[in-house]
């Protein structure tokens, strides 16, 4: 199954329609190597199809967000960033000086935090881990 033809089936289930502008964004969001806030999404959307407003762009990711179709991220220091919610578990490195975001994923990381909820009486359910760095010169 094609990823938007998922992204259609999840969308129906939540008694929505995949429309032009909607199926422009998912597309927008699909091609990403970055994580784009609204305005940069909005910016490639119109390239693509120049009747979709900045309104459009905020309400299709507030809809997409709500139905579990993309992720937001509020990075500190910045505009709200948006990912499809599909991907593989990752974690995010905030470079403070560009604002680049680094995806990286770490097994170590991972079961350091899963012994620590352990330690406490947990089962980690899910997950967020953001850190802001310089690049060393």
């Amino acid at each position: 199954m094609s990823e938007l033809t998922e992204y259609e089936r999840r969308l129906r289930e939540a008694g929505l329609r995949l429309t032009e502008p909607r199926r422009v964004i998912l597309r927008i969001l699909d091609e990403a190597a970055d994580h784009p806030d609204a305005t940069e999404i909005f910016q490639r959307a119109v390239k693509k199809d120049a009747r979709i407003s900045l309104a459009t762009v905020y309400r299709t990711l507030k809809m997409l967000e709500e139905t579990g179709v993309v992720e937001r991220h509020a990075f500190e220091g910045g505009p709200a960033r948006f990912e499809q919610a599909d991907g593989e578990h990752h974690d995010h490195l905030i470079d403070v000086e560009t604002g680049d975001v680094i995806e990286f994923t770490s097994p170590r990381i991972e079961e350091l935090q899963k012994a620590i909820a352990e330690e406490l009486g947990y089962e980690i359910v899910d997950h967020r881990l953001e850190l802001y760095g310089r690049k060393i010169r």
